[in-house]
């Protein structure tokens, strides 16, 4: 990086880092704790566990629009030294540095089968879900105002969360910047004709 310049990574894609680590995890303790009796049943946990997937997923993609409102209404323009991230960078980088809280996540989950068969796993897969559903809706944002949101990467080191304390602002590119698509799925590139 040149003088002024930050290092950038995507928005949408630091939330959607999580996203398949979360479900992926959660599906498989949900599927593990289902062969677990449990004090409840079966039944009442896989009851119990639909019931906390659903509320999991609405709460974890309504959680904090206000911030991520607040934020993007006071983007600035990336300057011509700042750095953009590509996608598998962001996404290697949230996932090393949350290794250990994901296994935690995966040991509690599949843990409280012996309590609530396939109940914690289904939470945590409801996360996963919602952490997808908020970069939808990040990218549907992100269409309409045509413009990708930014943020400085040494503001993630303090967490990783894009709204965290340590976050003071983002920073806007045109809608074609990056490897990302908005939302931050990976780009379709147009085939060749």
């Amino acid at each position: 990086m040149t003088r002024g310049g930050h290092g950038l990574a995507r928005v949408a894609v630091v939330v959607r880092a999580g996203a398949a680590p979360l479900f992926w995890l959660g599906g498989l303790a949900a599927g593990l704790g289902v062969l677990v009796p449990g004090i409840t049943g079966r039944r009442i946990g896989v009851m119990a566990g639909a019931a906390l997937f659903l509320i999991t997923a609405a709460v974890v993609a309504y959680l904090r629009r206000g911030r991520y409102g607040a934020l993007t209404r006071g983007a600035s323009r990336a300057g011509r030294h700042d750095v953009l991230q590509d996608r598998a960078v962001t996404l290697r980088v949230w996932r090393r540095g949350h290794r250990w809280w994901l296994l935690l996540a995966f040991a509690a989950a599949f843990g409280s089968a012996f309590a609530v068969p396939a109940a914690g796993g289904m939470l945590l897969a409801g996360a996963g879900v919602g952490l997808w559903l908020k970069s939808a809706w990040i990218g549907r944002r992100e269409r309409a105002e045509e413009t990708l949101w930014w943020v400085r990467v040494d503001w993630l080191r303090a967490g990783g969360r894009p709204v965290g304390k340590a976050v003071k602002a983002y920073r806007g590119t045109g809608i074609a910047a990056g490897d990302a698509a908005p939302g931050g799925a990976r780009r379709r590139t147009a085939a060749l004709v």
